[in-house]
């Protein structure tokens, strides 16, 4: 079996186990393709570690677009869209996540590398540790633009959706949670937009990249996560009904604090 067509295989494995985790617990597919992707294309192809992630971030940002459209259309008929919301996080999200993929495919790789495993640590001790709060402060333009700004750069150095960033700092601002949940949802999908965009073009003209790249976006990997996890998602959704996911939770984030604190010491 060639490479390729192991890094597919493998890919609807991984697919599989981020379409359930994404539909039970709401976490955003990221916080495990990058990791398990930077290691296949690291064993698989040869490539350095400090190289490979940012060909797994842009990748992670890519398979988001299928799942956000979907979750984005589940939210419209659920009538969770909310236009002003929506419009005034969106216009800084587009941003955030172009600039956001413009600077990961600037920084070296052990700093690229250093940089998610601190944030997926920070996102990690939030969903153990937080606290919800709220402030006296409606949300108003000018604060949900910032926010989508925050939201969207982030987002794609990490390559991940956006949600756990995006609804803790809606709901501090008094808003609904059914409408910061959905308007994650369409977040999710303008930073998958937008940062893939961003990497597409930054990766066009670097030589070297493995067969079957689109800029930095590797199409076996992308391909394979999305054909299976488009089915597993509703299973996740159902099974979040049934179960204590606020355990779940937080199990999942001691992984990737573990997780986080490997791929540091792999960088020391």
């Amino acid at each position: 079996m060639s490479p390729e067509l192991s890094i597919l295989v493998i890919c609807i494995g991984v697919g599989s186990i981020v379409g359930l985790s994404a539909g039970l617990l709401g976490i955003g597919g990221g916080l495990i393709i990058v990791p398990a992707l930077t290691y296949l294309l690291s064993h698989f192809l040869g490539i350095s570690p400090f190289d490979a992630i940012i060909i797994a971030i842009a990748t992670s940002l890519s398979t988001i677009m299928l799942t956000g459209l979907s979750a984005s259309r589940a939210h419209f008929k659920l009538g969770n869209l909310d236009k002003e919301l929506i419009v005034f996080t969106g216009l800084g999200i587009a941003v955030g996540a172009s600039i956001g993929g413009y600077v990961a495919s600037a920084i070296p790789g052990q700093y690229l590398k250093a940089t998610f495993a601190v944030l997926v640590m920070a996102v990690a001790v939030y969903m153990i540790f937080g606290k919800k709060s709220a402030s006296r402060f409606a949300a108003n333009g000018p604060i949900l633009s910032f926010a989508g700004l925050k939201t969207g750069f982030i987002s794609a150095l990490m390559g991940i959706g956006g949600g756990a960033i995006l609804v803790p700092v809606l709901v501090f601002f008094q808003v609904d949670i059914r409408k910061a949940i959905g308007c994650a949802a369409v977040s999710g999908l303008i930073i998958a937009i937008f940062g893939t965009a961003s990497f597409i073009i930054a990766g066009w003209d670097v030589p070297d990249l493995p067969a079957y790249s689109f800029g930095y976006v590797y199409l076996p990997a992308t391909l394979g996560i999305v054909l299976s996890s488009v089915f597993t998602a509703p299973i996740g959704v159902k099974l979040g009904h049934s179960m204590d996911t606020q355990k779940l939770k937080r199990i999942f984030a001691v992984f990737m604090v573990l997780v986080s604190i490997r791929m540091l010491i792999g960088i020391i």
